[in-house]
């Protein structure tokens, strides 16, 4: 699963396609992503489609450095709770290791390491896969990215030596120079930022060792639960695609790039099944929608991915042990009826983690 990265990756991408005269809710839908990943930033995605994502707002928006301002627009609010553990670390390299050790909680798509040559280090950014649409987006975004993290750590000390990057320039170096303060090396051997090895050595002053301490821990605890969220995110495909007609493991495993086999076995090593989550996600979405009076059955059915509303109607039955009509008629407008007990399905819900409660540092002044 290393093509994965949180939905974080996507922050601030309304506004900036806004910004740049675009359709942010046209273009997820082109390159494939959920309508609603904006809102849920902890959720799963593939890499390839948000390297696509930014490949095709270039093109859309004419601007042929989209993912190098959009790295610069978004800062470091992509980070999410790794931001916090980088802002109470002793000093800039502990944070910059830190970064490295964590990051693939952010993408694990990608690698950041530091890289100490002599007096000089490179902070590197390095992606797995070398052949994918938006590429070039990818990285110069992640530069971008980085360049503020480093102005969020270090105020105005940040004064790279020079960035280096893996592709040809695509646009004058003017532009680029202008962008992030320096002109880049392109043809490269790396993506990094070039910076004195003094940096490493200053200390951050919003350090916090009890917070450090409670960071750690809950990154740890992410990081083991990583491949437990499957369940969860299959589930959020399910939620977004049934409304779309009948949705099967391959159609899933292809929108995740995996193998239908291999998808099975991260599920199976779970505790449970792509069908298993398939009626889970019905058995929700029927209750919710038979509340609402405006939905007739027939529409009910095709919301759910089946064929025909007998189709629908028999899986109830199973389900529930009466029909849908039975079921809404007994639960519709609660105050007013007894309240009825339903058979509860057989299949065992997986359980959802509870992460703890972070708190909050306060604003860093730049």
């Amino acid at each position: 699963m290393t093509d994965f990265a949180r939905a974080s990756t996507l922050s601030g991408y309304r506004e900036f396609a806004i910004s740049q005269k675009l359709n942010p809710a046209e273009l997820l839908k082109e390159v494939g992503l959920p309508a609603d990943v904006l809102e849920q930033p902890e959720s799963l995605i593939s890499y390839r489609k948000f390297a696509k994502l930014l490949d095709i707002s270039s093109q859309r928006s004419g601007n042929t450095l989209f993912g190098l301002q959009y790295g610069l627009f978004q800062g470091v609010s992509v980070f999410g709770p790794i931001l916090y553990l980088l802002r109470n670390a002793n000093n800039v390299g502990e944070a910059l290791q830190e970064l490295g050790l964590y990051f693939h909680l952010h993408s694990a798509a990608a690698e950041v390491k530091l890289e100490v040559q002599g007096s000089r280090v490179l902070l590197i950014y390095s992606i797995e896969e070398h052949s994918f649409h938006g590429l070039r987006h990818a990285v110069e975004l992640a530069l971008g990215v980085g360049a503020e993290l480093m102005r969020t750590l270090i105020g105005n000390r940040w004064q790279p030596i020079g960035a280096m990057m893996q592709h040809a320039p695509a646009s004058d170096m003017q532009a680029y120079r202008r962008l992030l303060g320096t002109s880049p090396q392109f043809n490269s051997v790396h993506n990094a930022w070039v910076f004195d090895q003094s940096l490493l050595q200053i200390p951050l002053s919003s350090a916090d060792e009890a917070l450090h301490r409670l960071m750690q821990q809950h990154l740890a605890h992410l990081d083991q639960m990583s491949i437990k969220e499957l369940p969860s995110y299959v589930r959020q495909l399910l939620r977004s695609l049934l409304p779309g007609g009948r949705v099967t493991i391959e159609q899933i495993a292809d929108y995740m790039m995996l193998s239908t086999r291999t998808l099975q076995r991260y599920l199976s090593d779970e505790g449970t099944s792509f069908q298993t989550l398939l009626d889970e996600t019905r058995q929700s979405m029927a209750e919710r929608y038979l509340r609402d009076a405006t939905v007739n059955l027939t529409q009910l059915a095709n919301l759910l991915g089946y064929s025909d509303l007998s189709a629908f109607s028999r899986a109830f039955q199973r389900w529930f042990g009466q029909s849908p009509r039975e079921w809404k008629r007994q639960n519709t407008d609660a105050s007013k009826r007894p309240r009825v007990r339903i058979r509860k399905p057989t299949t065992e819900r997986w359980p959802i983690a509870s992460k703890p409660a972070i708190a909050t540092p306060p604003a860093r002044t730049r």
